[in-house]
């Protein structure tokens, strides 16, 4: 039995649309750019301008295009960059948020052990549900109305005192680590920014 000569197939040659449908989309690479450029804009150019609007919209921004959209963009940033830096603040805002009560009873449980944070933090006394929403919207507000490196050192403010709180209420090792963990890069980052390298 002889074998039948196979017919022969000219190769496909893949173009930029055969990767994007293996790979499930646009360029990685294209996308941490544009996060890149979208944090730049939104840190530097809210600085820069006199819109008296642009701080409330810079401080819902996570509500009106949705925090799920916003981790698309920045979540996966170093803590080191202004987009890393966004996500990590937005993240906080929405915590606060989500669970006021539980925000204000940890923040309250930490304030007496972490006095000089909980200044740097500003919120109102008592610390209730309210105060610390409306504190975590006046640091995002700093965003377009302050230097960027005092929103950064206030949140790591806030979070520091959240994490002594919640080590002296829960002792959830691992949330109380992963909060002490963003306080530390936050505060880093602010210092960063300080320095004039935060990019």
């Amino acid at each position: 039995m002889t074998e039948q000569p196979r017919p022969h197939h000219r190769p496909t040659r893949p173009g930029s649309a055969f990767f994007e449908a293996r790979n499930g989309g646009p360029d990685p690479a294209e996308l941490t750019a544009a996060a890149d450029r979208a944090a730049n804009l939104l840190v530097r150019g809210a600085a820069a301008t006199d819109d008296s609007t642009l701080a409330d919209r810079v401080v819902r921004l996570a509500d009106t295009e949705g925090l799920e959209t916003l981790a698309e963009l920045w979540s996966g940033a170093g803590a080191d960059t202004l987009s890393g830096c966004l996500w990590r603040l937005y993240a906080l805002r929405s915590w606060v948020y989500a669970d006021p009560v539980g925000a204000a009873r940890q923040f309250d449980a930490g304030r007496l052990r972490a006095p000089l944070a909980r200044v740097v933090a500003g919120v109102s006394e008592p610390p209730g549900p309210d105060e610390l929403r409306r504190m975590i919207d006046e640091v995002l507000r700093g965003i377009a109305e302050r230097e960027f490196a005092d929103v950064l050192l206030r949140a790591a403010a806030f979070a520091r005192v959240v994490a002594v709180g919640r080590a002296a209420l829960d002792g959830a090792e691992d949330e109380t680590e992963r909060v002490l963990a963003l306080s530390e890069q936050l505060e880093h980052a602010g210092h960063l920014e300080l320095a004039g390298t935060l990019a």
